[in-house]
């Protein structure tokens, strides 16, 4: 596809104006290469293929036969939003800032952790932030310009849907950044949240990983949901095709920007629903936080959450 095209079609998905039809021209056959086989898959075809349905949950590795049971889930959850509760009064009443940023390819489930970690917290001080794609003007700025002016005041809790790690991903593999950029970026950043966490900033960096086939099961049912067509676009078909180079890109930003004072965190999030679990369990655990009750909180599972390239 023509990069011209493509960032057509990348402006839809940045301001999240998508449609619930094919953009014409665009081809919604995949012809990809799982697991040393040979596969083709129209995303377009409303029957989900076998050889998807069978392995979803599995694929990338993913260390639990089945999804956790949806009355433990609720359960579970519900007491760890009344702890993000508890959390964000001790930020209101301290002045302490916190930002978690989310990132993880298309369909990792990052709208849905965020939506569930701020669900029942109070919007004055907790935003969450998904910029459009950058204005003429923020074209002409220093790259990490337009993400400053989100950061936190005392008090508040910000989550970014996406971040300044873009250039890392999407714009290194479509190609919206030169080499020369997308290097300056990865040279630049480690030090630029070093001056974020030097300032007293509580800072989480998320990367919401799933597995490959799982990754085509979201596209499918997103494809044919009369409620969420709108989250799909032909730029989740390129991203498809484009796989590994996206892993490619991924472990390099990964070995290059995890650090000691911004390490990442690395959620398997084939399950959304240990996922969210996870997410809301790191923070809660990395927060001194007045009243916080241990037994509710719990203890992080490590076969779905750890640290750095080498959880991978």
């Amino acid at each position: 596809m023509p990069l011209c095209q493509l960032r057509t079609i990348a402006v839809g998905k940045d301001s999240k104006k998508k449609t619930d039809k094919p953009v014409a021209g665009v081809d919604t056959t995949l012809k990809l290469k799982i697991d040393g086989k040979k596969r083709t898959f129209n995303i377009d075809d409303p029957k989900l293929p076998d050889w998807i349905d069978d392995g979803d949950l599995a694929s990338g590795g993913y260390p639990y036969n089945d999804k956790m049971p949806n009355d433990e889930y609720e359960k579970t959850v519900e007491r760890l939003q009344i702890e993000l509760v508890k959390m964000q009064y001790w930020l209101q009443d301290t002045g302490n800032r916190v930002i978690c940023a989310f990132e993880g390819r298309d369909a990792a489930g990052k709208g849905g952790t965020i939506f569930t970690l701020r669900q029942y917290m109070n919007p004055r001080s907790a935003r969450n932030v998904a910029l459009p794609k950058p204005s003429e003007i923020e074209r002409g700025q220093w790259y990490f310009q337009r993400y400053i002016s989100h950061f936190p005041t005392t008090g508040e809790f910000v989550t970014f849907d996406r971040s300044w790690y873009n250039r890392a991903g999407v714009e290194k593999v479509l190609g919206f950044c030169t080499p020369e950029q997308h290097e300056s970026f990865l040279e630049e950043v480690p030090g630029f949240e070093r001056l974020l966490v030097a300032d007293g900033i509580h800072f989480f960096k998320f990367w919401l990983d799933i597995g490959q086939l799982m990754q085509l099961k979201r596209f499918h049912d997103r494809r044919h949901s009369p409620l969420k067509n709108w989250k799909f676009s032909p730029i989740d078909i390129e991203g498809a095709k484009r796989w590994d180079d996206y892993t490619k890109a991924r472990d390099e930003m990964l070995a290059r920007t995890h650090t000691a004072y911004a390490p990442w965190t690395i959620v398997r999030s084939n399950d959304k629903r240990r996922a969210r679990i996870a997410v809301i369990r790191r923070i809660l655990l990395s927060l001194p936080y007045k009243g916080r009750d241990m037994d509710v909180v719990g203890n992080e599972d490590a076969l779905i959450i750890g640290s750095g390239h080498e959880f991978l």
